[in-house]
């Protein structure tokens, strides 16, 4: 079985579950999960988590993302894309290319953004996509999310094309359609490109078509460690003693004590075990450990 990270290049017009599920074939049905979805007609990298780097899948979600995006003006759509139905129409102000860089400063920073109906998000165990398509709307609670950049790429005469860093539970089709307000209309998603995600922003990424094409002729796929994403947290390398007791679900004692938190524990050859939690006076216990591999 395959274990580690591997970015996916999701193509338009696909889910990022079928794309998973398209991915675990190629791979003999390995364990796997998505770390952050994508709109079907988004493209750009989705990590997929394999074998035992599902485990930190959590990390990835909780990093931020680029995306360059396009926003047509004028109209708006139930969906917030191209994908749903028109709803709304507004005229486009004119000369409103010279008012849209004091209006996307004013999205800058913190923020809280209610998501949208069409979304994966769920409500009594059922999708909210599946109500929205249904005729029925619920109440939704506000997020909090963060926008760290946001700039204009191209322009023509009733679109925009942007380019976002944001945290973690950004929906970019709800900011498209902020923005469009801010402008003095109304507006959806048109194109829809996820860059990167935290921390992979110099990776490559594997087109599905081409990582197909690779596996069908024997090829291994390019894997990412599974400890990538953590490198934020403290590396604490253990003797082999410490990394039975630790293996064994007992906790250790460091003559190097750590700040108190989690911390990636390695064994003696450098082999990633998993993360530990450091009490913060040399005490670390096991908090979620990899099976061996």
């Amino acid at each position: 079985m395959p274990h580690g990270i591997l970015l996916l290049d999701k193509p338009a017009g696909t889910s990022s579950n079928a794309a998973l599920q398209r991915v675990r074939r190629l791979l003999g049905g390995c364990k796997a999960g998505h770390a952050g979805s994508l709109d079907p007609l988004a493209t750009g990298m989705l990590p997929l988590c394999l074998g035992e780097a599902t485990k930190i899948a959590g990390e990835i979600l909780s990093s931020r993302k680029r995306y360059r995006f396009t926003v047509t003006l004028g109209t708006r759509t139930a969906t917030a894309d191209r994908e749903g139905p028109v709803i709304e129409q507004a005229p486009v102000p004119d000369r409103w290319q010279e008012g849209l860089e004091a209006a996307l400063q004013g999205f800058l920073g913190r923020s809280h953004q209610i998501p949208p109906m069409y979304s994966a998000l769920k409500r009594d165990g059922r999708p909210l996509y599946e109500l929205a398509r249904a005729g029925v709307t619920v109440e939704r609670a506000p997020r909090e999310i963060e926008i760290f950049a946001l700039e204009p790429v191209s322009l023509s005469e009733d679109s925009a094309e942007l380019d976002v860093l944001c945290s973690k539970g950004t929906y970019v089709r709800t900011l498209a359609e902020d923005i469009a307000q801010a402008l003095g209309t109304c507006g959806h998603v048109t194109a829809l490109r996820r860059s990167w995600v935290e921390p992979f922003e110099r990776e490559p990424m594997q087109p599905l078509e081409a990582l197909t094409r690779a596996c069908e002729e024997g090829a291994e796929p390019r894997l990412l460690p599974a400890d990538q994403p953590l490198g934020h947290l403290p590396a604490v390398p253990l003797e082999a003693w410490q990394a039975d007791r630790i293996g064994h679900g007992q906790e250790v004692v460091l003559v190097r004590s750590h700040a108190p938190g989690r911390v990636r524990l390695y064994d003696a050859a450098g082999k990633f075990l998993g993360i530990g939690e450091s009490d913060g006076r040399g005490l670390v216990r096991p908090r979620r450990l990899f099976q061996a591999t």
